[in-house]
């Protein structure tokens, strides 16, 4: 099983990620792929992102958690980890210049 997130992303993208996948909310996709179309959707996702845009794959894995992450562009969360063990965190937003 697989869920990818996508931000700031066109209409068009997610359209081609709903042949594939679930859409359950927007920008979130579920579903239960090979590894091959797995990385192919990966690697259409990647080549599609704009300026801004960023996408998340969490996989199975045999870890500790169970998973694995592949991040590309610039998403509002990263992953950390911790001595092994996986948390999310939201990015900092930094105010402009002018505010500082």
């Amino acid at each position: 099983m697989i869920v990818m997130t996508l931000e700031r992303v066109t209409p068009g993208l997610r359209g081609e990620l709903t042949k594939w996948l679930l859409e359950i909310t927007p920008g979130v996709f579920v579903g239960s792929v090979s590894p091959m179309v797995r990385d192919q959707l990966w690697q259409v996702v990647v080549t599609r992102l704009r300026d801004r845009s960023g996408a998340m794959l969490v996989m199975t894995a045999s870890s500790d958690q169970g998973l694995r992450f592949r991040i590309a562009g610039t998403p509002d969360r990263e992953v950390v980890d911790l001595e092994g063990l996986f948390l999310i965190r939201r990015r900092a937003i930094h105010p402009p210049a002018e505010f500082v």
